[in-house]
């Protein structure tokens, strides 16, 4: 029961309804009951890896709460305790939800990497063996992957790490915890959501709102616009592309690279834009997970504006602690012994950032290509980074240039090209064959094929190009004017006629122009598979 389905529409209308009527006090365990039944659309085998994933973390979570509470609880009624004393006695108890902590994470980030990189992994150790030795270990060919097993993995291991270092308390109700974790809007696409953030709108009570509902299905269309009718149209020239990298060298390289960029953030957005959507219907906030990444002048900026979710949970619970973390601490003071304080303040954030994204390429697959993309990415924004004095300079000389439309200009074409390349990695098969296929927009670029006989034997007619072209740049306008505020609030000020113009248009386009697929199934999104 994808989003892009009659039975999901049909499913988010029942649920709808039954969420207003019913009591207020059984609508968040309605929510559950409906996530169980959408997980189970799928997959009912997929409810074991999750429940263990639940309890798991419900369990130590409290566990480490209970132990924090009785050691203030032990402290408080023993003042006559000595300094040394109270921080042996917490040292101790630190020590007992530190093994919780990560018994925890090693149970479930196990479970993800048993299930997703384990084949991966022994594939590698094979390809070593075959260097000496014509045997090779065994690979598992009927490995499960749970749905959305990399998202609510990484959504409850930052709840329990939060846990761990006090910044709230466990919650005490083991269903509400499973609601956090498999909240059925989120499990497909994201985002990342935050417990405390995520908690008070989830578990909370609500009243139908027409505003708030006007809201959510404006942006429920907006998401199927973008999925439909410009994503799941450009994937079949992408894919043809792709596919015969011999038949499409040099500047079919690149259309396809900028095809793929329209593509997958029509498809990524578009589902966050439903997910958000939905979630609004039953008043529940999750997070933005984009912020117009197309304007960003700089790879750094790109990557606060893309993904924001994936992006914020490495950040602070890999970069930041990494950064301050003992053996870090130590190699820093080694590098500043041997070659002096500029190479030494360097180590933390190197480190940090190669773990931070090569973490990132893995999460998006079990592949080289998706590591080597992260670090591609990390080897960018490293390089930015040394070449600051240098910026600081040129800036100096040019005090007004930021405020220069062609420098702006050329830095977002600048970041979007960088990105487009990278990118690569993510469409071609292997690493070798992404190599190739780039270094052929430089030693056979081909511009002959970019003619109409070519562009027509991808898969799209001149009105699907026509179509693809005519919502990208309705996409960009509307970013355009959201920069000035809410686009949703300014329709909502037109009055009745002209929203439900607005709905009716974009529904209609969305029927009649969507790309739909063999039986109107609908391409899956490209992060569901992440």
């Amino acid at each position: 029961m994808g989003f892009v389905s009659v039975w999901f529409l049909l499913f988010c209308a029942a649920a709808v309804l039954l969420y207003y009527v019913l009591p207020k006090k059984w609508q968040w365990p309605l929510l559950l009951i409906a996530s169980c039944a959408f997980y189970a659309s799928y997959d009912l085998r997929y409810f074991g890896f999750i429940a263990v994933t639940t309890v798991s973390v419900y369990f130590a979570a409290c566990k480490i709460s209970q132990l924090r509470a009785k050691q203030n609880a032990y402290l408080q009624e023993h003042p006559e305790l000595g300094k040394d004393e109270k921080k042996a006695y917490k040292a101790k108890t630190k020590k007992k939800t530190w093994a919780w902590l990560i018994s925890c994470l090693l149970l479930n980030f196990g479970i993800l990497f048993a299930l997703k990189y384990i084949n991966f992994f022994i594939g590698n150790i094979n390809a070593i063996i075959s260097i000496f030795s014509e045997s090779k270990i065994p690979t598992f060919d009927k490995l499960l992957l749970p749905l959305g097993i990399s998202y609510y993995t990484f959504k409850t291991a930052g709840y329990i790490i939060d846990v761990y270092f006090g910044r709230y308390e466990a919650e005490k109700n083991v269903f509400k915890v499973a609601l956090f974790t498999s909240f059925f809007p989120t499990l497909l696409n994201g985002p990342i959501d935050r417990f405390p953030l995520t908690a008070p709108s989830l578990f909370g009570e609500h009243s139908w709102d027409e505003k708030r509902a006007r809201f959510a299905l404006q942006r429920i269309l907006w998401g199927y616009f973008k999925k439909v009718v410009i994503a799941d149209r450009l994937v079949v020239a992408v894919i043809t592309i792709v596919s015969d990298p011999e038949k499409y060298p040099g500047v079919m390289v690149a259309f396809g690279a900028l095809l793929y960029a329209a593509e997958l953030y029509c498809d990524f957005t578009g589902g966050i834009d439903i997910t958000i959507g939905v979630a609004n219907l039953f008043g529940v906030e999750v997070s933005e997970n984009f912020l117009r990444p197309f304007f960003s002048k700089n790879i750094a900026e790109y990557w606060r504006r893309w993904h924001i979710t994936l992006g914020t949970w490495f950040k602070d619970y890999t970069f930041y602690p990494l950064c301050t973390a003992k053996p870090v601490m130590k190699l820093t003071k080694f590098f500043k012994n041997k070659f002096g304080a500029g190479a030494a303040k360097r180590v933390p954030i190197y480190v940090a950032s190669i773990v931070l994204w090569f973490g990132t390429g893995a999460w998006h697959g079990a592949s080289w290509n998706f590591i080597l993309w992260g670090m591609g990415n990390c080897f960018v924004i490293l390089v930015s980074q040394e070449l600051t004095p240098l910026y600081k300079r040129f800036h100096a000389k040019h005090p007004d240039i930021d405020n220069k439309w062609y420098y702006k200009t050329m830095c977002i074409v600048r970041t979007n090209a960088i990105m487009c390349c990278l990118r690569l990695f993510d469409c071609y098969k292997d690493v070798p064959t992404t190599f190739k296929a780039f270094g052929s927009m430089f030693t056979k670029p081909s511009f002959n094929m970019l003619n109409g006989n070519t562009l027509l034997n991808l898969g799209l007619s001149a009105a699907d190009y026509a179509i693809a072209f005519a919502g990208i740049l309705l996409i960009f306008a509307v970013s355009m004017i959201q920069r000035r505020g809410s686009v949703r609030e300014m329709i909502d000020k037109k009055g009745f006629a002209f929203r439900l113009a607005v709905f009716a248009l974009l529904f209609a386009v969305i029927i009649v122009f969507g790309a739909y697929g063999l039986g109107y199934d609908s391409n899956s999104f490209i992060y569901s598979k992440f």
